[in-house]
């Protein structure tokens, strides 16, 4: 790939969506013309590469409203926009590194694939991602928030595993959460529901404070109702102390 303009096409070499290696090979005008629903909004320069992406359910076809993360071995992270109702989404991300490529959740992080960005300017790469339908995970369990005893004060150690929270509704804009705040079961039961729907509020104004809008996240407070783990030792109960964060689905159509 010796021109200026470097168009490259992806190719999926695994039929799964575990940790496939993508290799690059050159295509003529594939990638450099992919586009969605709208027009391209990113062009390739000499140092980051127009990233393509198209995922894509084998049986539905294009998938919309999934957000792409492409992660450097530095760790920094590249997000695309929700794919589009052509199941297509773009970010720039400098070249020369290799990428580990997630779907935005919460409480997963499966490598849907791994792809190598060479060093040359200009790259237009389009890549093809398979998207497996997996069951919801279960809530989203915030370890390490912790609170002052009958308090509802967050440290500020735990606003950290917040930030969590506050990266996936920064990217997936169209998702809504459910903050819950749980008890084990010492105490009076009533006065245990009013200081975990507190501490699940206090959750919920942390992510405000962060630039989050107020209708995208709810926050409720179970007491000791819900309980993990039987109430028989501290261990047990620590586990019931918890705040919990799920997404909340829209309703499944027809």
């Amino acid at each position: 790939m010796h021109h200026l303009v470097t168009t490259v096409l992806a190719v999926l070499v695994v039929a799964s969506p575990d940790a496939g290696e993508f290799r690059l090979q050159d295509a003529e005008g594939g990638a450099k013309s992919a586009r969605g629903a709208k027009a391209s909004k990113i062009v390739a320069t000499k140092t980051d590469a127009a990233m393509k992406l198209f995922v894509i359910d084998k049986d539905r076809g294009p998938v919309k409203g999934v957000v792409v993360c492409l992660a450097s071995p530095s760790g920094t992270k590249y997000f695309t926009d929700e794919t589009d109702e052509e199941g297509y989404a773009e970010v720039l991300v400098p070249v020369g590194q290799k990428y580990e490529l997630t779907y935005l959740s919460l409480g997963r992080r499966d490598i849907a694939a791994q792809v190598t960005v060479s060093p040359e300017p200009k790259q237009n790469i389009k890549l093809t991602l398979r998207f497996k339908r997996l069951p919801p995970p279960p809530p989203f369990v915030l370890t390490g928030i912790t609170f002052d005893t009958g308090k509802a004060l967050i440290r500020s150690e735990s606003q950290s595993r917040l930030d969590v929270v506050v990266e996936f509704l920064t990217h997936k804009k169209s998702a809504k959460v459910e903050i819950s705040g749980h008890t084990d079961n010492v105490g009076n039961a009533k006065a245990n529901k009013v200081l975990s729907a507190k501490r699940a509020q206090a959750c919920r104004s942390y992510l405000l404070s962060r630039g989050i809008d107020s209708g995208r996240v709810t926050a409720i407070g179970h007491g000791g109702d819900r309980p993990v783990a039987p109430n028989d030792n501290e261990e047990n109960r620590q586990k019931n102390r918890r705040i919990e964060v799920v997404e909340v689905l829209p309703p499944a159509p027809g």
